[in-house]
Parts: C-alpha cells; structure tokens; sequence
C-alpha cells in the first residue's frame, strides 16, 4: 500500500514541475528571442517481485513480474525551434534567419549568446542591447557607429553599411558577429532573454563566425518573437492539471484503504 503513495506523491511531484514550466512559456508568450522549456518524465524504479526463468526441456519461459515505485523528471529541455518574425521597421532590429546567435558584453566582459535582436545606439555611439551590453562584432569587439554617417544599415551579411552627408554609402567593414552552438539544448538560460555557455555547449564555437557562404542571413527590421504555441501550452496545461488530480486521488483512495486496515482492528 505505502508503494502507491510514494508513486502517487512523485507523481505530483512531477505535475507541479510541469505545471511550472508551462506557466513560465505562457508568461513568456510574447518575450523577444524567448525559446519555451519542455518536460520529459522518466520512471524510477521497478521492484521485482518474480524474476524472469528461461524455457527448458519440460516448461516454457515466464516473465519477470515487477511493480514500478512512480515517476520523476527525466529532463527539462529547450526547445530551440525558430520563433516568428514581427516587422518593426527599427533598423537596429535584428533577426537571425537560420541557426546562430548574437553575442553580446556585460560591462565586466563576461560574454552571453542573443536571440533577441532589440537593439539600439547609445549617446556614445555603440550599439547596445536592452540592457546596456554591448553588441560585438565579428571580432568580438563592441560595435561603435562612427560619427561621420548621418545614418547606417544592416544588410543581410550582417556587415554595417555607413551613409554619407552626401547620400553616398559605404561598407565600414564591420561585421554584427553571431556564432553557431552544437548543442543549443545544452545553454544555460541566464534572464533577459540570453544564454551561456555549459560544458555541454562547446566553448570553442564561440568564436565561430558566420560566414557569407553560410544560409544564415540577418535580417534588419525584423525582432525574433517567442516560440511558444499557446494552443498547445493550454493543452498540456490541460493534461498536467488531469495528471495531478488523479496523482491525488491515487493518494487519497490508498489513505482510505490504509483506513479500512486500521479500522480491521477494532
């Protein structure tokens, strides 16, 4: 009887866990560059109560007979799916058509990887994100609009376009850097919308630039929206919220039962 608690108690364990992590991709429903979370249950143990025997000369075999002891949270994956493009007409607007991400600097210089591409320029020039880091370049140097321009642009390599007081433009010769991850599941979220870097996020892609061959374009105008479905979050939110009343109610039938057995005694 105490195994249907336990598996009853882990259960609900399990559904909050869910539950959490669907409110936080509905939260982030309308996030730039937010990519959703995704629970995956796994069982934990199964108690043989008879083991499996062979066939022989005079029997056939017979299989093990095992009772399982609940479930508990395997992994809570990010799902780096691509999320969908808004205009904005903001030419610091960046999006990533393709694999990759921004890098951007916080001012002790530790570096964090972007999807959210809201930039803008700052009263000293340097192109910044929303919360004063700086963008880098394809050198991994802060991006700084020169003086000189009366404007700029973003093309689609990324490379920053200057335009003269006369109309006239020029490439400057700086690149927006991104760079690719092998294994973007593997980032670790660190809040406002950016990534670092795990053991299991190779270190040495983060100098691995994008090249002009590469099918990855940037997009200027454009913000990468949240990738979050609210259909089927509501749907999941749905079953977690059947999954927890049953593990509750598992519960509460073995409590009733443990009753009947004390009650055996009177």
């Amino acid at each position: 009887m105490l195994r249907s608690l336990n598996s009853g108690v882990s259960g609900l364990r399990g559904f909050q866990t869910k539950l959490d992590v669907i409110g936080n991709n509905i939260a982030n429903v309308n996030t730039v560059g937010f990519k959703k979370g995704r629970v995956v249950f796994e069982d934990i143990f199964s108690q043989t109560v008879k083991a499996a025997t062979g066939p022989t000369g005079n029997s056939g075999g017979t299989n093990s007979i095992q009772v399982g002891l609940g479930t508990r949270v395997g992994s809570i994956d990010t799902l780096h799916t691509p999320g969908s493009p808004t205009t904005t007409n903001i030419g610091t607007d960046l999006y990533i058509d393709g694999d990759g991400f921004f890098v951007v600097q916080n001012p002790a210089g530790k570096q964090f990887l972007t999807r959210a591409g809201n930039f803008r320029v700052d009263s000293s020039n340097q192109l910044v994100n929303q919360n004063g880091m700086f963008v880098l370049d394809s050198t991994g140097t802060p991006i700084t609009i020169s003086d000189q321009f009366i404007s700029f642009a973003i093309d689609a390599n990324g490379s920053i376009i200057g335009v003269n007081p006369d109309g006239t433009t020029v490439d400057t010769g700086t690149r927006i850097g991104t760079v690719a991850v092998d294994n973007p599941s593997g980032l670790n979220k660190a809040g406002g919308s950016l990534y670092s870097l795990t053991p299991n996020a190779d270190s040495r892609l983060m100098t691995t630039l994008l090249t002009n061959g590469s099918s990855t374009q940037i997009i200027s105008g454009t913000l990468e929206m949240s990738n979050v479905d609210l259909s089927e979050e509501l749907t999941e939110m749905i079953t977690a919220q059947r999954g927890f009343q049953a593990n509750a109610k598992i519960i509460t039938v073995s409590d009733s039962i443990l009753e009947e057995l004390v009650n055996l005694k009177r």
